[in-house]
């Protein structure tokens, strides 16, 4: 996907390119892991029996990494929870703990320096896995670390005394850890065995051959911090190691992956566990210009995939260091498009100032109902034209569309449009402000909000919405989970957002602007 224009909807980055001009490219590689689970997770095992299953896992890293270093991969990353596996207690996950030294503390190579703290075998090979095949090496393991119980009663220690965290770690190409992060957001529901940090970790490292990257987990990206953070603060290359399973229609893995690219302005390296009983599928490689990206269909057989693709570097820090110019790359999986920013904001970043809150601006359609989608009552309209204009309103917050209907085949399918403003509150709470365009699952309106992930209709269609947020996500995802890239997106200086698309490669399952009321959260 190459842009004429690139711009970041929720940065308001206005015309800063005329075409990206980055100064050099890299390759980068990421694994979606066809875990093997044990398949008691809550009986504890011992330490000998935890290391000899996370090997099993390890073995097929290696394979992959040497895979990865074949097609010239510099940076390999795998998923979240690939090593150890799912659904332990607090109690059941001890044998498969690792104390991890902090690499801002202290210098330690694993590989040619195994002696030097016990109970680390895991962190060893992964040391030797970077080292033999001359990578950067991210994956996620179980961390054990004290805490200041009994000298500090006061703090949020745990009763016993220990801190239990859901880590990335990161090796250079010569064995040394150079990175450890805590995930701060934890899906409470399925990671009882792990303890929130006490305060959010913004952590970065840096490599010879792409300058800066940032790290998250999961379910951090769905969150201010670190993840908003770490754009903030300049951060242009993110590693993603996931078990996200399918949300559709609005949080598919590959879908949001590629709308947090894309209002980011950012390279995402996302590493998806496969597992298909939670459902869990969908990696990618994503610029602000490419996805290369892979996501399994139902039935498909239960197996892993190496993803590998040169990118840009975006570091502006490095780019400005290496002093050569070059083309942004174009992968496959791609279409043309132009992005537009009406906005008076040249800045590369432009988080102050927020458009003026939502106001009621059109009156809805009549004909609305309400149905849930991923929990939370949307009000919605049906299409039941060829060719229309509607608009619907969830209290004050309106979105309208037009759109123009090519039905295939003489299929039954519905389509609904919807809005939603409020606080989302199914296992975790986030405030929203949603439009969306979907496929219901039926041909009954209750059915309207359910995954669905085949369509055979396809759409022309401008989307928009006004939104009380600069933090907006757009996506449009075609049958059998194929990522569509928007014609057109436009962010007005009122907040009103803009996206247009046509001449859809499939039928339409979602069409989507995504916007997250981070500042909201805790009210």
């Amino acid at each position: 996907m190459f842009w004429a224009v690139v711009v970041s909807l929720f940065l308001m980055s206005a015309v800063v390119h005329t075409g990206p001009v980055m100064t050099s490219s890299y390759v980068a590689a990421v694994y979606e892991h066809n875990i093997i689970l044990n398949p008691e997770p809550h009986v504890p095992l011992s330490r000998p029996e935890a290391l000899q299953h996370m090997q099993q896992n390890l073995d097929i890293y290696e394979e992959q990494a040497a895979r990865a270093a074949q097609q010239g991969a510099q940076i390999l990353v795998f998923p979240e929870d690939g090593i150890h596996g799912l659904e332990f207690t607090r109690s059941s996950i001890s044998g498969y703990l690792e104390t991890i030294p902090d690499p801002q503390q202290e210098s330690w190579n694993p590989c040619t320096e195994p002696g030097k703290y016990n109970n680390t075998e895991v962190l060893q090979r992964l040391s030797c896995m970077a080292r033999r095949y001359n990578l950067y090496v991210v994956a996620n393991m179980p961390d054990l670390q004290p805490c200041p119980l009994k000298t500090d009663p006061s703090s949020s220690c745990p009763p016993d005394g220990r801190w239990q965290f859901n880590t990335n770690v990161v090796f250079s190409s010569d064995g040394l850890l150079v990175a450890r992060y805590h995930k701060y957001n934890l899906y409470q529901k399925y990671e009882k065995a792990f303890n929130k940090p006490p305060q959010p970790e913004i952590i970065t490292f840096d490599t010879p051959f792409a300058g800066r990257f940032g790290l998250i987990i999961c379910f951090d990206m769905l969150f201010h911090d670190p993840t908003i953070a770490l754009v903030e603060m300049g951060v242009r290359q993110l590693i993603f190691p996931t078990a996200w399973p399918s949300a559709l229609p609005l949080l598919g893995s590959v879908q949001h992956q590629r709308a947090f690219s894309l209002a980011a302005n950012v390279t995402l390296l996302a590493a998806n566990l496969r597992n298909s009983r939670r459902d869990m599928r969908g990696s990618g490689i994503y610029t602000p210009f490419s996805a290369t990206y892979y996501h399994a269909q139902k039935g498909e057989p239960e197996e892993g995939r190496l993803l590998v693709a040169r990118v840009p570097v975006l570091d502006p820090l490095w780019v400005g260091r290496s002093g050569t110019t070059g083309e942004g790359v174009v992968s496959s999986q791609s279409t043309s498009s132009t992005l537009k920013d009406s906005g008076n904001c040249h800045q590369e970043s432009c988080f102050d100032s927020p458009p003026p809150e939502t106001a009621p601006s059109v009156p809805p359609s009549s004909a609305t109902f309400v149905s849930s989608m991923l929990g939370d009552p949307f009000t919605f309209v049906l299409l039941n034209k060829t060719e229309d204009e509607v608009n619907v309103c969830n209290g004050t917050f309106c979105c309208h569309l037009q759109y123009r209907r090519f039905p295939q085949g003489g299929s039954e399918e519905i389509y609904a449009f919807g809005a939603f403003a409020g606080t989302h509150t199914l296992d975790a709470r986030w405030a929203l402000q949603v439009c969306a365009l979907v496929r219901c699952a039926g041909l009954d309106i209750s059915s309207c909000g359910q995954g669905v992930e085949e369509a055979e209709s396809e759409m022309d269609f401008t989307l928009e919405g006004k939104f009380g947020t600069r933090y907006v996500y757009p996506s449009v995802l075609a049958s059998k989970l194929v990522l569509e890239q928007p014609e057109h997106l436009e962010r007005a200086a009122d907040g009103t957002v803009t996206m247009r698309h046509s001449n859809m490669t499939g039928g339409l399952l979602t069409a989507c602007l995504f916007g997250r009321m981070y500042h909201l959260d805790n009210e």
